[in-house]
């Protein structure tokens, strides 16, 4: 998918939906829960605008600070309204890739923008893991994260597409009311 920026049918801004996934690996399941819960968002959200950020075409420039494709990256992640930001479980955590691509961000770039981290485990010792460690990550950028973060089983992969339909019916209010209130609470120590 390519960056869109649309308007609503109403003359509005469209809200742009924008997946960021960390998987080194292309067409890896992790994208798959990714398109699957943008799509699932954008339908239930009218007048949006859906588009994807690989990191796996941009893995050998990340941390290259002349890359102006990963310099576009960011631009186009910090311009969502709504950012479902995907990661295979490495060690309890997110992927070192999306760790590496966040670390470029400049001080609270995603004041104003609603985000979903999702994690895909192989087993439920690291549920927490996407609350523990990748919610206050996506905080410390700016961030709201108006729901918990969802950790998807492997195992569960195959009828995710039925979940992320419930779960946009069920959460695109809170998102998009996150998104437009446009300001994220100050981090505290």
């Amino acid at each position: 998918m390519t960056a869109q920026r649309g308007y609503a049918g109403n003359g509005e801004r469209a809200t742009r939906i924008v997946g960021l996934v960390g998987n080194p690996r292309a067409e890896s399941r992790t994208h798959g829960l990714s398109r699957s819960l943008i799509r699932a968002l954008g339908r239930v959200i009218t007048g949006s605008v859906t588009s994807e950020v690989d990191l796996t075409s941009l893995a050998p420039r990340v941390l290259d600070p002349s890359a102006e494709v990963v310099s576009a990256a960011l631009e186009q992640v910090q311009s969502a309204d709504i950012l479902v930001v995907a990661s295979p479980t490495y060690k309890a955590a997110y992927s070192g890739l999306l760790k590496a691509f966040l670390d470029r961000f400049g001080n609270r770039p995603l004041v104003g923008t609603a985000a979903v981290p999702v994690l895909l485990g192989g087993a439920p010792d690291h549920l927490l893991a996407v609350d523990v460690h990748f919610t206050p990550l996506l905080l410390e950028l700016g961030a709201l994260v108006p729901a918990r973060g969802l950790f998807v089983l492997e195992s569960d992969v195959a009828g995710f597409d039925e979940f992320a339909a419930n779960w946009a019916e069920t959460h695109a209010h809170l998102l998009l009311a996150a998104s437009r209130a446009g300001v994220s609470p100050p981090v505290t120590a």
